[in-house]
């Protein structure tokens, strides 16, 4: 199996550009760039679209960038976006419900023309005025299961237990985080999902300094994780980028499907993705002092 090559990006929220389609053509170059260069898949991080809040009114900017990306930009994306043979993660944009005042946090995906979404699951404090999503799309691309957690999701374990066992072989992380400790968050999370998983993780972060509250500034470092199993001793497991505050880079990898196939053959290797708490019952002890006579040191002569 021909390894599938991605890419990357992370994007500058405070780019300059005097509409609102030329804002999208930053992008949409860009994925149209890396797939003329050789890439499958192209990466983009959370809340790339926010940018676009500079065309809006800000009293309810978040509503204004969703009407602005879905009404007026995304069917003309979707239409240059759909290519046989590839995929594209677009960051995330506000996605409103029809009816109601009920707003999520979405990245929408084109895969070979198909047009598909991921919802945030779990919302950080600044999120107040988003709902969460409610599952998580699994979603195939020339024989590899994909997953799309984004920012915050990632840092989440009990969202690792549910994809235990689901056949997962790359977990993609769009990012929006404005400190080093939110970056290491979600770097360090990424990296443990990949070993406790099996699985191939890609991390994207949004840079730059935006115009609107949820953008205002940013740091990211791209990242790519492998499992730490035998078969990827071949392998760097893990490739970081510099840590970066502004403009626009890059970071190309590669998921070898054959190695992840290998991988999931042995059993003779400690592997924590083969494990499931089905398998055992773990009782969890109340917090206190053990007096119990039988943790004491009992003298073998009394």
């Amino acid at each position: 199996m021909e390894p599938l090559t991605i890419d990357l990006w992370t994007f500058d929220a405070g780019v300059s550009a005097t509409s609102p389609e030329a804002y999208a053509e930053e992008m949409t170059s860009r994925v149209v760039q890396s797939w003329d260069d050789g890439a499958d898949v192209v990466v983009f991080p959370e809340y790339a679209w926010m940018g676009l809040a500079k065309f809006v009114d800000k009293k309810d900017e978040l509503r204004g960038v969703a009407d602005l990306f879905w009404d007026r930009l995304w069917s003309g994306i979707s239409a240059q976006l759909s290519r046989s043979g590839k995929a594209v993660v677009l960051g995330t944009v506000p996605w409103a419900f029809a009816g109601d005042q009920t707003m999520r946090n979405r990245a929408p995906i084109i895969c070979e023309g198909r047009e598909l979404h991921q919802d945030k699951l779990f919302l950080t404090p600044w999120e107040k005025m988003l709902t969460a999503g409610e599952a998580v799309q699994l979603w195939q691309f020339r024989g590899v299961t994909f997953a799309v957690l984004i920012c915050f999701d990632i840092e989440v374990p009990e969202l690792a237990v549910e994809l235990r066992g689901r056949g997962v072989d790359c977990i993609l992380v769009p990012s929006a985080t404005e400190t080093v400790l939110g970056l290491e968050r979600v770097g360090r999370c990424a990296s443990a999902r990949s070993v406790e998983l099996g699985c191939y993780v890609g991390v994207s972060h949004i840079v730059g300094r935006g115009p609107s509250s949820m953008v205002d500034e940013n740091v990211g470092r791209l990242a790519w994780f492998t499992p730490s199993q035998s078969v990827f001793r071949i392998c760097q497991r893990e490739t970081c980028g510099d840590q970066v505050d502004s403009g626009f880079h890059r970071l190309r990898v590669e998921l070898a499907q054959d190695l992840l196939s290998r991988m999931r053959q042995s059993t003779v290797e400690t592997n924590p993705a083969r494990l499931t708490m089905a398998s055992r019952h773990v009782a969890i002890l109340p917090s206190k002092l053990q007096t119990e006579p039988s943790l004491r040191h009992t003298p073998s002569n009394p």
